[in-house]
């Protein structure tokens, strides 16, 4: 079997409501979702779900060749774009082609990848994930009661701008979560997207957990940053979690070696293969590693082949346009299906005829960091210069 070509597609993440983080908003609530299709000549098709960028080069790696040696030709592509470099979106080109790989690999398998890969489990304990700071108090209460009622019970909001606003969701969410689960205490995290200084995170997370009980902070300041992550780590009772935005198992290690990150997180579009190298680094130093992405599905089925799987985040409840997963939620989980290779199907009409409702690749969002970023003295809202000015 060989590789002989690749399609590239791109459909929309539609939550019907705003998305965000302490970086921006996507006011109408849509999101790109780029699609890589890797062919064969055996009729066999992979699907990858990542960047786009410089998918001509990288390919060059892989074409004409065996798609079972997927981890090889992982290696491939890495050493394709060394000189430029791997980082950002061409290590998402990576990523998603590694995912296709992969997905072809377990299909002329014939088995389901978490499967092939030698997972047991086909049960991936998920926590809810609202990208929920443009939502007033009664549309956050509304999103994660939904999530309360296919039987989540942990939860991460985005915040880090005002702590008071803060403690009042976090409060909210802990409230929603524990009856649900019939007064079993929830478990809560913040996510301040690198956000603050070293000095501004441990100053806001200490005061909510003189009233809350935080499992992790995340990404609580940039995220190469090894002192200052540590730093974070010695002021707080938390724990700290960072990683999503590494792209690579080597600035994954100094974060690691320093012992600056408690729970290691990778991006679902950084690929299978990176994911699986973090997992065992991190497993080696004893740290749990937790999948992070819109459609992480690639990952959910390798996180059942690790020992050291803690949870992976649920963002919208609903695929994407034109893509069907064989995997469903429950009981606050994942639940993998059997279907061949990864269970992601790809419904090129539907595709199109969405093509209206992809935003522009330059709008703006959380993808764009704020200008104020890391040098706020006061929440987020507040005219600074007129205080100060006063």
């Amino acid at each position: 079997m060989r590789i002989t070509g690749y399609r590239i597609l791109t459909t929309v993440q539609d939550w019907g409501r705003p998305i965000g983080d302490a970086n921006g908003v996507y006011a109408d609530g849509r999101v790109r979702v780029p699609i890589v299709l890797v062919e064969t000549d055996a009729g066999l098709t992979g699907v990858g779900l990542g960047s786009h960028v410089e998918i001509e080069s990288v390919f060059t790696a892989i074409e004409g060749e065996d798609p079972r040696s997927v981890t090889a030709l992982y290696d491939r592509m890495l050493r394709r774009t060394f000189k430029a470099g791997h980082a950002g979106p061409v290590f998402g080109t990576i990523g998603a082609l590694d995912t296709a790989l992969w997905d072809i690999k377990a299909q002329a398998a014939g088995e389901p990848l978490w499967r092939l890969l030698g997972g047991r489990d086909r049960r991936v304990p998920a926590y809810a994930s609202g990208l929920d700071i443009g939502l007033d108090d009664e549309e956050f209460a509304a999103a994660y009661l939904a999530y309360a009622d296919r039987g989540l019970r942990a939860a991460k909001i985005k915040g880090g701008l005002d702590v008071d606003r803060d403690r009042r969701r976090l409060t909210l969410v802990r409230d929603i979560l524990t009856e649900a689960g019939r007064g079993a205490r929830p478990s809560l995290m913040l996510d301040a997207n690198e956000t603050w200084t070293r000095k501004q995170a441990v100053r806001h997370v200490a005061e909510l957990e003189r009233t809350l009980d935080l499992t992790w902070v995340e990404e609580p300041v940039r995220r190469w940053d090894v002192e200052g992550n540590a730093a974070v780590g010695r002021g707080i009772r938390a724990s700290v979690a960072t990683g999503e935005n590494l792209s690579g198992l080597e600035q994954h290690r100094p974060l690691i070696a320093a012992g600056a990150v408690d729970v290691v997180q990778t991006a679902a579009v950084w690929g299978v293969t990176h994911f699986l190298r973090v997992a065992t680094l991190a497993h080696a130093h004893d740290l749990p590693v937790s999948p992070i992405g819109t459609t992480p599905v690639g990952l959910l089925h390798a996180a059942t082949s690790v020992p050291n799987h803690l949870v992976s985040e649920l963002q919208d409840l609903r695929p994407a346009l034109g893509l069907s997963l064989d995997h469903h939620v429950e009981d606050g989980a994942f639940v993998l299906g059997d279907s061949p290779g990864l269970g992601l199907r790809v419904d090129e009409e539907t595709i199109a005829a969405s093509a209206h409702l992809l935003p522009h690749p330059m709008s703006g969002g959380a993808h764009i960091r704020p200008e104020r970023a890391g040098h706020r003295l006061l929440p987020a809202g507040v005219d600074e210069e007129a205080v100060l000015n006063a």
